[in-house]
């Protein structure tokens, strides 16, 4: 038996699929198990997981999540984990609650930074300081300051779950786990039923945290280029005080129904007296553990509802019974997985027909049996994510963990969920044996299931004023309750709160959190190589970079070939060319050839304006991937939807502009900050405001009445898409974008340079556009919990001229006085700034907001705070180093091909990047107070935009004064 630095080896295996050794250790002393998986990649990552069984919706598990990381014994600092936020070169640093767990990842490609990151962390899961005041602030408390003031209840997470719970989407997606999971914890919201909420005590709160943050229930994950003997050298110091331990962490199975059963639930509507339900399927599946059969429960997912090809999928949005799909499909992350499928925006009395569909669709694809080229494509598009390994923004150690917590934490092994070789290969072969395999599957875990629930989700116009109400009358009866003696004991709480809250750090305290130094920054920037090759009528841009023989094109038309009226027309249009077929191909036909031979399609737009042109770039990109040898056929895909697409199909478009109305509509309440954001930038300048017309408020408006003039006008519609395409579908207005190695560059440059030349040319003219006047104070009404909050700026116009402290100082903004100010003290989820140097936009922005004057108070006061902020030199070297990770955020080979793309439409050079760097690396305090003058101007001339319920802008000092527009 192998035994290492206090931890004995359980298994050692290498998966070859990541080029990962992977070694499994138990420490002997605590019982703490360590997944050590050891490569080349130079994005470490750390993490450490507990069970968390929530037992009941008080949001328990959600609530130490966020106070753990609210000073510990080591660093006795109010926010551990927002100095490290501003200060480190993290290229993740969060936690996440889930049903049955809590976790706590972190990453970075700098080893000393990493190591700081992991000491932080441990020690706060282990030794944090959680005081009853933790408790008032992240969850829960009375909030009154007057003896005979008006009572509130505040909390961080109180109000971030009122924001989740304002979403009819997430009201049904936990309804449908609590529906399935009757008789286990999965009944219970981990992350808190703000009603719930107020029930948790501090004895509770504590009581949780003693019982499974311990050792003996963690599960320690590594990932990376680092040392892995240093890794348990490392841990066993951290374990050394602690000895095994049994906690209670079972989580017992879901005894199964014997026949299938209905519930309803509701959704606060508001006044709208459109509103609709809707309605999902749901089942118990699989119990964890088995990954073959997961596998292929993911691959029968996207055969059904995974592509609008897909048929389960198409036989709901061509029944017109709702407007867009609903569910989130195959789900795992509980000890039993689960599925839900169905639809929203269903007239009440259809919701049973729908249900029949459902159950209709999968009888006859049972019988009759997939189409087989559905089902190569899913194979395909599944096999193609997983070799990929393409993790976005996020790193890929920690999708790894993710995918390996999943198995572990109910006793499976990890590195069974990691090695997928096996069980893709046995899934493939049963396939092309000719079994019917997908097709059992559906019989066995759908059809003959009892283990059915059907989730009626209908709207409710008085729900929001019942919450409202019942809210103020349990605040009523608990003051009535209480003595003198008690209330005072409530305003001393609430003015001690608020004393902790504004109290500093002191800088004692702050020198305790580990720190890279300005020597271990590196002074210059990170290229991307490129090379413009240009050809007769259109350009390419060539990145040589290694892919793992993956071709990465973005092929992009530039669209001021479109006058300003047919803007709003481009995510139809865009959505079309992939979505309707072609001359030669149905668009199911032709979604199975872009799933079978390619790695994906996808439309996306650039707006911005350019810092250096004092001009506007606007593009449609088509973003494709394929392996080399299937290049051919990736181009040829391209050639025939850009050509040919059917945008005549007046039934499939018109189900397009149902998807996206609904889909934006269900998104306001999940990005209500990404909505304000975009529509109050949409007053600065042409870019911004074409961004607003595609994507923003405008466009929903412009879904809601363009689904009339389909029904009405479709001649005219139909024109306005065909001369969309004649305008933009040409080569002397295309760009194309290669990311991939050089040798096999050289095997497909003539073929995209043929593809090039081939594109479509006729006149071109670039039209400018006119942007519209919107008020200077807009309120955006709909049936909210919450509020979302916005007061922006265009600096350059206020005479700033940029300088690189820019991006150090709003980074330092949002942990610091932001942060105090609207989240801390204003029990807000999120306060941010956010600054874009092309077009000198600046704007405030809060998050699932309790409040809106208080909000607008401290946007307002920022100047003063800056003009007036005294920073020590290790302050100003942590703002500097949390810069410098901003800048250098971690690309995958895709994403830097696609970066260099954008600097170079927009003029950015390396040269004008290095400049900004020295300037990052050179700011100054005078810097920040030279920003403040400039906030200043925006204090006095700033435009608002807020989202929220109307009686909070009726309430409002400002009631009268805001432009009022009801979304919903």
């Amino acid at each position: 038996m192998t035994e290492l630095h206090g931890f004995v080896l359980l298994e050692e295996r290498f998966i070859g699929e990541y080029n990962t050794r992977a070694r499994l250790w138990e420490h002997r002393q605590s019982g703490a198990q360590l997944l050590s998986l050891e490569n080349d990649d130079e994005n470490k990552v750390f993490g450490i997981a507990f069970r968390t069984p929530p037992p009941d919706s008080s949001g328990v598990p959600h609530i130490l999540e966020h106070s753990v990381l609210c000073g510990s014994r080591k660093y006795p600092v109010k926010e551990p984990f927002v100095e490290l936020m501003k200060g480190s070169l993290n290229t993740f640093l969060n936690a996440m609650t889930y049903p049955d767990k809590t976790l706590y990842p972190v990453a970075s490609t700098n080893l000393k930074d990493f190591y700081n990151l992991i000491d932080v962390y441990l020690d706060a899961v282990f030794h944090p300081l959680i005081s009853p005041f933790t408790l008032y602030q992240e969850g829960w408390h009375y909030e009154l300051e007057d003896p005979q003031g008006e009572m509130t209840f505040k909390g961080v997470v109180f109000n971030e779950m009122k924001g989740a719970y304002s979403s009819p989407d997430s009201v049904l997606a936990e309804e449908s786990q609590h529906a399935v999971f009757p008789d286990t914890i999965y009944r219970y919201d981990s992350g808190g039923e703000p009603e719930a909420i107020l029930s948790l005590t501090y004895e509770k709160f504590r009581s949780f945290y003693e019982t499974y943050y311990h050792p003996s229930n963690a599960l320690i994950y590594f990932y990376g280029d680092d040392d892995p003997e240093q890794r348990l050298k490392y841990m066993n110091e951290a374990l050394q005080e602690y000895t095994r331990r049994e906690i209670p962490v079972e989580i017992p199975l879901q005894p199964r129904f014997s026949s299938p059963q209905k519930k309803e639930v509701f959704y606060d509507s508001g006044d709208d007296p459109n509103a609709k339900a809707q309605i999902t399927l749901n089942w118990l599946l699989v119990e964890s553990g088995n990954i073959e059969e997961i596998l292929a429960l993911h691959i029968l997912d996207h055969a059904l509802i995974g592509t609008p090809a897909s048929p389960l999928r198409k036989a709901l949005i061509d029944s017109g019974l709702g407007e867009d799909l609903t569910g989130a499909g195959f789900q795992t992350g509980y000890r039993q997985t689960m599925y839900s499928v169905g639809l929203k925006g269903v007239a009440e009395q259809n919701t049973e027909q729908v249900e029949r569909l459902i159950l209709e669709t999968l009888t006859e694809i049972a019988e009759n049996g997939f189409d087989p080229e559905t089902l190569r494509a899913s194979l395909n598009t599944v096999e193609f994510s997983l070799r990929e390994n393409n993790t976005g923004s996020y790193p890929r150690g920690l999708v790894m963990m993710l995918n390996a917590v999943e198995n572990w934490v109910y006793g499976h092994n990890p590195i069974d969920a990691l090695a997928f070789e096996a069980p893709l290969n046995a899934i493939k072969q049963r396939f092309q044996a000719g079994e019917r395999f997908f097709e059992n599957l559906i019989r066995q875990h759908f059809l003959e299931n009892p283990h059915r629930v059907s989730l009626v989700l209908r709207p409710d116009p008085q729900l929001g004023q019942q919450r409202a109400a019942a809210e103020q009358q349990r605040l009523h009866q608990a003051r009535a309750q209480m003595t003198p003696q008690q209330i005072e004991e409530i305003v001393q709480i609430t003015r001690e709160l608020k004393r902790r809250q504004e109290t500093p750090d002191s800088p004692d305290a702050l020198a305790t959190i580990p720190m890279l130094t300005r020597a271990d920054l590196e002074p210059k920037i990170k290229t991307i190589p490129s090379e413009e090759i240009q050809l007769a009528e259109s350009k390419i841009l060539y990145h040589d970079l290694f892919t793992n023989g993956i071709l990465y094109l973005d092929l992009g038309f530039d669209l001021h070939t479109l006058p300003q009226e047919w803007l709003p027309y481009l995510p139809i249009f865009s959505r079309a060319l992939l979505e309707t077929g072609t001359r030669d191909l149905t668009f199911v036909q032709l979604l199975q050839q872009i799933g079978q031979r390619t790695g994906g399609i996808y439309p996306t737009t650039l707006f911005s304006m350019s810092r250096h042109t004092r001009q506007p770039a606007a593009w449609l990109f088509l973003r494709g991937k394929a392996m080399t040898d299937q290049a051919a056929d990736l181009l040829a895909i391209l050639k025939e939807v850009l050509t040919s697409a059917r945008l005549h199909d007046r039934e499939r478009i018109r189900q397009m502009v149902l998807e996206n109305k609904a889909s934006m509509e269900s998104g306001i309440v999940h990005a209500g900050h990404r909505v304000v954001n975009t529509r109050l930038k949409a007053r600065f300048n042409e870019a911004d405001w074409a961004a607003e017309q595609t994507s923003g408020v405008s466009q929903l408006f412009f879904l809601r009445d363009l689904l009339g003039k389909i029904d009405t006008d479709w001649e005219s519609v139909h024109q306005t898409l065909e001369s969309i395409r004649s305008a933009l579908i040409q080569r002397s207005v295309a760009v194309c974008n290669i990311t991939l190695d050089s040798a096999n560059w050289q095997k497909i440059r003539p073929f995209v340079e043929d593809f090039l030349s081939n594109l479509p040319q006729g006149q071109t003219s670039r039209h400018p556009w006119a942007t519209g006047k919107l008020p200077d104070l807009e309120g955006l009404s709909m049936p909210l919990q919450v509020n979302f909050v916005g007061k922006g700026g265009n600096l350059y116009e206020l005479g700033y001229a940029f300088h690189g402290s820019a991006l150090v100082i709003v980074p330092y903004l949002r942990g610091s006085y932001l942060w105090e100010k609207v989240r801390v003290q204003g029990g807000a989820y999120g306060g941010f700034a956010v600054f874009d140097q092309q077009s000198g936009n600046f704007n405030f922005l809060s998050y699932r907001d309790p409040n809106l004057d208080q909000t607008l108070q401290a946007f307002e006061k920022t100047a003063d705070y800056l003009r007036k902020l005294e920073l020590s030199e290790s302050e100003l070297t942590k703002a500097i180093i949390g810069a410098i990770g901003e800048v250098d955020a971690y690309q995958l080979p895709d994403a830097k091909g696609y970066t260099a793309l954008v600097r170079h439409l927009l003029g950015i050079t390396d040269e004008d990047r290095q400049r900004i760097r020295e300037q990052i690396l050179n700011t100054s305090q005078q810097d920040f107070r030279q920003f403040g003058d400039v906030l200043e101007g925006l204090s006095q001339r700033g435009a608002i935009v807020a989202l929220a319920a109307p009686q909070v802008f009726e309430s409002s000092k400002l009631a009268g004064h805001f432009s009022m527009l009801k979304i919903l």
